[in-house]
């Protein structure tokens, strides 16, 4: 999410051309133009968090959705209900948040795939840095659930990874463990228009995590480990990188059926992305924004690139939020669909048919109009909610769940 298009959004959000706005999606080169398609509904689970940019769960078997409110606290809605105490609350940990909008925070949480027996999980969340060149670090931390108390983390965890981040903002943030038990993590490619960072920018230098999908172990008591199958393992770059040339991926998900990892990659002016995550792949920024020539602007070279399965430019959206492909039985229409939004609140289904991807945009009865939808969730069972605030400042209370039904 990109700080210069907040008021812009506000304006879009307050006008009648707002609705216009929402239907115009770009064609790109790989996919099809979209249009209104299936009309389901929402129907409201909990209200009144603040800024829910997260939501995770556990398949313990207890039915309890976690929810990451982004000033620090882990929540939890259990039999449809928001518990009023926190699970965890990491608000002495994290940068200081106030009432203007910001990209920091606490960002993202993952249960690891055993937690059912070893109750470990994962955030990952912005500290305080001591370093005169950064403005703060990503931190991932394991913390496990109390024994006397399913409701309640322990009070204290261990450091698994840091990282300095030069500007406030691209701080990615979202983990996920993958079909081969291992944790993958987003990294934005460390904020400031343009990825201004270097020769070649955060996103294309392998030298750096910035910008990247990196996958780790996380099974060990010190730090973690590089899985032995890392694509760049033995060359001149960092061994945990999996994928690289992104600007800030908010949101991937792995299919549950055949393990395909999609993401959400934030433009920066035009254009936004849904990429297919595969091993060593180079998604292109800063070199491409989509499908199109970034920096240099014209005759940029593409050669070694993948290009996203899906773009969409800025007459329809600002800031892609990454979703799920449906697994769920409610809702057989969207199953084996892709489920994505927009910061601005259209929903979208992405499919392949005949070798083409094509996208319609959902109708969500329901859904208040001008609420802008911060992350998707996936419950126990496939179903899909959404996450959503009337504000754009982490401290307001105007956050709510959203289930998606028929």
């Amino acid at each position: 999410m990109k700080r210069k298009i907040i008021l812009f959004a506000v304006v879009l959000l307050m006008s009648s051309a707002f609705f216009v706005y929402l239907n115009n999606l770009q064609k790109g080169e790989t996919a099809s133009g979209t249009q209104i398609g299936i009309t389901l509904k929402v129907v409201l689970i909990a209200k009144g968090l603040q800024s829910p940019v997260e939501m995770a769960v556990p398949k313990d078997g207890s039915g309890r959705m976690f929810i990451v409110e982004q000033l620090g606290r882990v929540r939890i809605i259990q039999n449809g209900k928001l518990l009023v105490a926190a699970f965890l609350d990491l608000q002495d940990k994290i940068v200081p948040m106030n009432d203007r909008y910001s990209e920091r925070g606490l960002l993202g949480i993952a249960f690891h795939p055993d937690f059912k027996s070893n109750k470990k999980f994962y955030v990952y969340y912005s500290s305080p840095s001591g370093h005169s060149g950064s403005n703060h670090k990503s931190v991932i931390a394991e913390y496990k659930e109390s024994v006397g108390n399913p409701n309640l983390a322990e009070s204290s965890g261990r450091i698994v990874f840091e990282i300095e981040e030069p500007e406030a903002n691209h701080n990615g943030g979202h983990m996920a463990f993958g079909h081969d038990g291992y944790l993958y993590v987003g990294l934005g490619d460390g904020g400031g228009a343009g990825d201004e960072h270097g020769e070649l920018g955060n996103g294309q230098n392998l030298q750096t995590l910035l910008g990247k999908i990196i996958r780790i172990d996380v099974n060990t008591s010190i730090g973690y480990n590089v899985p032995a199958d890392n694509p760049f393992i033995g060359k001149n770059a960092r061994p945990e990188i999996w994928a690289y040339g992104l600007r800030n991926p908010w949101k991937f998900s792995f299919d549950r059926v055949n393990g395909r990892l999609f993401c959400a990659d934030v433009g920066q002016d035009k254009y936004e992305e849904v990429d297919l995550i595969e091993k060593g792949k180079n998604y292109g920024w800063r070199i491409m924004e989509g499908l199109h020539c970034y920096n240099p602007s014209n005759n940029c070279n593409q050669s070694g690139l993948t290009k996203p399965i899906y773009e969409y430019d800025h007459q329809t959206g600002i800031s892609i939020i990454g979703g799920y492909v449906y697994r769920g039985k409610a809702i057989p229409d969207l199953m084996g669909k892709y489920i994505f939004g927009d910061w601005t609140g259209p929903v979208f289904a992405l499919e392949k048919e005949a070798g083409i991807y094509t996208v319609t945009q959902l109708s969500l009865m329901g859904k208040p109009k001008d609420t802008r939808i911060l992350s998707f969730g996936e419950d126990e069972i496939g179903e899909l909610y959404l996450l959503t605030s009337d504000d754009t400042q982490p401290l307001s209370a105007k956050g709510a769940v959203y289930k998606i039904i028929r």
